[in-house]
């Protein structure tokens, strides 16, 4: 029976196992860490009910009823007036750079018109492209501007006949009026499939090179750490300007996107954000022992990426803090860019305050990676 199956030598590859276990403590760490972080982020920042989005007013009129609307707004759970439009071109502005994900027009002689009785227009427009971060907020603004209008009157002209909807309630959605979730998701995609593939291969350059015993010869040359670090990179940018053909054809083709901006703007930009990418790669290469210690070292990148960039859930809906670390990660900013020039046509100058964070990004990970790349195989 000892032949078959013997105590003492299973007892011995347990024991075995437990001290490569110990030896090696990075995959440890990644296999608590990851489902650690995966609790955090799931139970505290993802949350799939917007709230108080950021809302510009553009007011030709300052009578008690505008008033009573925009403090009825700002204390409702989905509104937070951020800003206050001189103009329409500013308003407009702040929709096309997403600044503001509301713009509230209130017209002159708004307060007038309701004491007349002539049931005056209030427009709301609403950057619909994330058609899940706007639905909730759409659909209660009514309700919130006719119970504030209908309130003021009650307090100052309770003798006025009137109707039960005092105000012409209108809501455009901009960018996305149909609502069609693959119109967000799509360009979306684009993003996310570059950092999942360019991130998990190029970690696996530099320690592939230690464990196949090849980085001996790469070492005793004079070639200086940015010269290998940049070599590294640059052989995979055609690999992702592939990737980004192949989803714009399917956006297209496939998904019927309507795109509105320059698809050769895209391309030109999406340079910055596939360096920043391949540049956290070999990176995490340069810290890792072996491939499935870069592999997992990209995983615990890539899962924040996704998780808080606004791809899946919508960005404003989770809380400050994990707002703040989102918007550190170039995942974030790539498809306000993305999105913004296939849905809302923007241009270089709009797409800019989007670019320079990745750009930043690409700078702060390629010293780190200088500074961690060993000369010696120690």
């Amino acid at each position: 029976m000892s032949g078959f199956f013997s105590p003492g030598r299973f007892l011995a590859v347990v024991s075995k196992e437990f001290i490569q276990m110990r030896r090696d403590r990075a995959t440890f760490a990644m296999m608590i860490g990851i489902p650690l972080l995966q609790l955090v982020l799931f139970g505290y920042a993802i949350n799939s009910d917007p709230r108080r989005l950021p809302t510009a007013v553009l007011s030709a009129d300052n009578s008690a009823f505008s008033r009573a609307v925009v403090a009825a707004m700002q204390t409702s759970r989905y509104f937070r007036i951020t800003r206050q439009a001189a103009s329409r071109e500013e308003a407009r502005e702040l929709l096309d750079k997403g600044q503001a994900q509301f713009v509230l027009t209130i017209p002159q002689d708004f307060g007038t018109n309701i004491l007349r009785g002539e049931r005056p227009v209030l427009l709301l427009e609403a950057d619909a492209t994330d058609p899940s971060a706007v639905s909730g907020p759409v659909g209660a603004f009514r309700e919130i501007v006719n119970r504030a209008v209908n309130t003021e009157l009650d307090r100052a002209f309770p003798y006025l006949t009137r109707g039960s909807d005092p105000v012409d309630v209108r809501v455009h959605a901009d960018f996305n009026p149909e609502a069609v979730t693959q119109y967000n998701i799509v360009p979306g995609l684009m993003g996310v499939i570059l950092t999942m593939t360019l991130v998990m291969i190029t970690a696996l350059a530099i320690t592939r090179e230690t464990e196949r015993g090849t980085m001996e010869n790469l070492l005793s040359t004079p070639v200086r750490p940015l010269e290998v670090l940049i070599g590294k990179i640059v052989p995979y940018i055609l690999v992702g300007y592939i990737q980004v053909t192949l989803i714009v054809v399917a956006a297209k083709m496939l998904f019927q996107v309507p795109v509105q901006g320059s698809v050769a703007l895209v391309f030109l930009l999406s340079l910055v954000f596939i360096g920043a990418n391949l540049s956290v790669g070999v990176t995490l290469s340069t810290m890792a022992r072996n491939q499935l210690q870069a592999v997992q070292m990209s995983v615990f990148f890539f899962l924040p990426s996704l998780l808080l960039s606004g791809f899946m859930f919508p960005f404003r809906a989770m809380p400050d803090w994990a707002q703040a670390v989102g918007s550190v990660l170039p995942l974030t900013h790539y498809l306000r860019l993305v999105r913004g020039i296939l849905l809302k046509g923007n241009g270089l100058p709009e797409a800019l305050d989007n670019l320079w964070p990745i750009a930043l990004f690409w700078l702060v990970v390629i010293i780190v990676g200088v500074k961690r790349y060993r000369k010696t195989l120690d």
